[in-house]
Order: structure tokens, then sequence, then C-alpha cells
């Protein structure tokens, strides 16, 4: 991917993020991730019906990256199964640590493929927080 579409895409991510603010809504799932080595601290919120993930919205302080892959990965993961959503988590770590992934699988997430070592945890916590959640179901439903 050109270097300026990157920069363009997390920027644009950064500036207008999708699904920022909270819910109070007791039937969402909820975690907070932060970073030792940054800014990040971000609260996130997961909402899981028959198996599927119908919102994803979250809220906090955080660097441009860790800002800009919470607003991609977020799209991309609403109205997918949790299988897929677990298919699609497990790609982009993939990615960030350098190993073999799906690329067509994780689309605009593949602006995160090149980043600096000191900025993959930023781009990896909101992974992290979605994976807590998942953790937290079984089958779709809350243990």
């Amino acid at each position: 991917m050109d270097s300026n579409l990157r920069r363009e895409i997390i920027l644009d991510n950064y500036q207008n993020p999708t699904n920022r603010g909270l819910v109070n809504d007791d039937s969402y799932l909820k975690v907070n991730t932060n970073s030792e080595s940054c800014i990040d601290n971000l609260d996130f919120m997961m909402k899981i019906e028959d198996n599927k993930v119908k919102d994803i919205c979250f809220d906090g302080e955080a660097c441009a990256i860790s800002t800009s892959a919470s607003s991609i990965l977020i799209r991309s993961l609403i109205g997918k199964s949790v299988d897929e959503v677990r298919n699609i988590l497990e790609n982009y770590k993939k990615m960030i640590n350098e190993e073999d992934y799906d690329k067509d699988l994780l689309g605009e997430l593949n602006v995160y493929d090149t980043l600096q070592p000191n900025r993959k945890n930023c781009a990896l916590l909101p992974s992290v927080a979605i994976d807590k959640m998942l953790g937290s179901v079984r089958d779709g439903r809350k243990n």
C-alpha cells in the first residue's frame, strides 16, 4: 500500500473514529485496556446476540495508532459471527507480529502491516480488548 494512502487512512480514522462513545446498556460486555508505554487508556463495549457481534464501541484517550486501529477494527468486526471475529483477530495479530496471515481477510486493517516496533502494542490494544470480551463469551452467551 502506498505510504501516503496509509497515512491518510490512519489520520482519517484518528480524527473521525467509528463508534467512538460508550453506551449505557447492561447487555454489553465491557473492558478497559491500557498501555504501559503510551498514553493509551481505552474502554471497549461489545454486544453479541445470536453468536454475532451486533455492536462495538470505545472511548478514552489514545494515540493515533490505537484510536485509528480501534476504529478500523470495529468497522471490520460488526456483523460478523464470533468465529469470524476470532479469525480476523488472529490474522490481525499475525500481521502485526510479522507472521504469515490472510491479507485478503483484513482489508483496510492492512494499513498496519509495516509498523515500527514501538507502535505494535498501540495497534494491538483494541484486539486485546476484544479478545478479553470474547473470552467471557461461550457460544454467543455471557459466561
